[in-house]
């Protein structure tokens, strides 16, 4: 009787621990589980505003009932282009009568699988580039005034790509000083951490329109959805998100100085290796996943490179840039950096679900940082909104992907 009572009260203790750490979990996942508990749109052009800004900056919704918008280039024409992740969609989004709302939205490629990274080659012609999770594409691209003849058609496959496992999105970009001649190609890992078996994995790797080679550029970047070039120098700025299940504060989320001159001076020619999986943040031993024992610290430069700037742990930084000079943004913003923080979604108080402004001095380094965009985040731990992607257009316009929400908005500075 007394072995039976004590395996009722084990098996009773098991479902309450099991129970509560759902509970815990499912607090963890609201953000992003939960449908937004009210449309942005209609907030937003309501009396209860639920986004913070600077003074003087003003938000609106650009386009909506997108899906899942997230990456956003600009055509030649300055029309904005957007991969629409769960429809397998790339739509190009006008508008002509400077109203600061797409005219139309005008579906140009569908059928995709998870379409994400873009960029734009004009050449003889002008080709779209659309990374998938299995390949990048050429489309031959034709954009005009007239909305009736804005088209992409197929022109050829350019790079077959690894697709198994986590992190399916792809993302495209120009090695910085060679635009339209090497595209840069960034491929997510496996896995939270592991050592992958296929080199592309983790990785950037570079493709070379003259040769059609396919090489590797950098290692060790657990999953860099998102890059962007420091106008200042050419140096490549990366996003880089750290890896799960080391608890609420570390590793941190980074951003990496992925280029520079000193990388590229030639004093070291190996691959710049991030560290992942043996390494996170500016250099910190993953001691709880690599336990080989080393005659040298196996997280040290030149031999591993730390991250240039830490960010508060699963906040998922995606989209960067750069606030341009005469952006018509006030002059104390110019040559800082915003980050998007798509936010959190293992974590016992989330974080995230905003955006920063990094403050950084002519040298490219950290001064501080504080919230440009906040609000999306409520206080009963549902989100109206995860931002994506950020895209500075003509005259200072800001445009912002939202995957949750299902719209681009566009900021302003009115003064």
């Amino acid at each position: 009787m007394k072995r039976l009572f004590l395996i009722s009260g084990a098996f009773f203790l098991i479902v309450i621990t099991t129970g509560i750490a759902f509970i815990f979990h499912y607090t963890n996942l609201r953000p992003i589980l939960l449908p937004p508990p009210r449309d942005i749109g209609d907030v937003i052009n309501g009396t209860e505003y639920p986004l913070t800004l600077p003074d003087g900056f003003e938000i609106g919704i650009y386009a909506r009932d997108l899906g899942r918008p997230r990456v956003m280039i600009r055509d030649s024409r300055g029309y904005v282009v957007a991969s629409l992740l769960d429809r397998g969609e790339v739509v190009v989004l006008p508008d002509e009568n400077h109203d600061g709302v797409a005219d139309q939205v005008i579906t140009i490629l569908s059928g995709l699988n998870r379409p994400h990274g873009l960029a734009m080659r004009c050449v003889s012609r002008c080709e779209l580039l659309v990374a998938e999770t299995d390949k990048v594409v050429a489309y031959n691209y034709v954009s005009s005034p007239d909305f009736s003849n804005i088209h992409a058609a197929f022109s050829r496959k350019l790079i077959d790509l690894p697709s198994r496992g986590n992190h399916t999105t792809r993302t495209l970009g120009w090695l910085p000083g060679a635009e339209f001649t090497k595209l840069l190609v960034s491929i997510g890992s496996t896995c939270n951490v592991c050592r992958e078996e296929n080199p592309q994995r983790a990785a950037i790797y570079v493709y070379d329109f003259s040769d059609q080679s396919f090489t590797p550029f950098a290692a060790g970047l657990r999953n860099t959805v998102f890059f962007t070039v420091n106008p200042i120098d050419g140096s490549l700025w990366g996003t880089d998100m750290g890896r799960d299940l080391l608890g609420d504060d570390t590793p941190p989320d980074e951003i990496n100085v992925i280029s520079s001159p000193s990388l590229s001076s030639g004093q070291n020619s190996a691959v710049p290796n991030f560290g992942w999986p043996t390494c996170y943040g500016k250099n910190i031993h993953d001691t709880q996943f690599d336990k080989n024992t080393y005659i040298r610290n196996p997280c040290m430069e030149p031999f591993e490179i730390g991250s240039h700037i830490d960010i508060p742990a699963h906040s998922a930084p995606l989209g960067l840039a750069f606030i341009p000079e005469e952006s018509f943004w006030p002059e104390e913003y110019w040559l800082d950096l915003l980050v998007a923080y798509h936010g959190s979604w293992n974590r016992a108080v989330p974080t995230g679900y905003k955006i920063v402004r990094m403050k950084l001095d002519h040298q490219g380094n950290f001064e501080g940082v504080e919230d440009f965009i906040s609000g999306w985040l409520q206080t009963d731990n549902t989100a109206l909104g995860r931002p994506v992607d950020v895209l500075f257009g003509n005259g200072g316009e800001l445009f912002i992907t939202d995957d949750k929400a299902g719209v681009i908005y566009r900021v302003v500075y009115g003064g």
